[in-house]
Formats: structure tokens, sequence, C-alpha cells
């Protein structure tokens, strides 16, 4: 498919930033030692709903969902 990745060193946090980010915005409903287990699929999906509909200056102001349906799109 031509995608390029590597696999981050241990204990190195900054080289993986976009990853450090998400559980960043994820600890805002959620705190570290939450069990996930415990947690109804449907808050789940809507939290996630939520973060993906969040524009990220990343990726230029857009949404994470607006920028995987445009790579649909061109699939």
């Amino acid at each position: 498919m031509g995608i390029e990745f590597y696999f981050a060193d241990p204990y190195s946090a900054w080289q993986r930033g976009t990853n450090e980010n998400s559980n960043g915005l994820l600890r805002e409903y959620y705190s570290k030692k939450t069990d996930l287990a415990k947690i109804s699929v449907n808050e789940i999906i809507k939290n996630l709903m939520e973060l993906n509909s969040r524009p990220r200056k990343r990726l230029n102001y857009q949404t994470p969902f607006d920028v995987f349906m445009h790579e649909l799109s061109l699939i």
C-alpha cells in the first residue's frame, strides 16, 4: 500500500507524538486507572465520535474523520 511506518524505541514518548496526544485527549473522559471494560460500548463510541469530530492543528484544522473519509475516497 506504500505506507511508511517505524517502531518507536521503548520509553521514548517523544517518538510517539500522535499516540501521546490521543492518550491525553482520552484522559478528558477517563482517568488513567479507569477499567474500560466497565464502560458501555455506547458511551465509548459517543466519546470517540466527539474526539474524531474535533479539528486538529496537525491536520490543518480538519477533523480526523474528514481526513479519513478523504483518504477512503482516493482508493
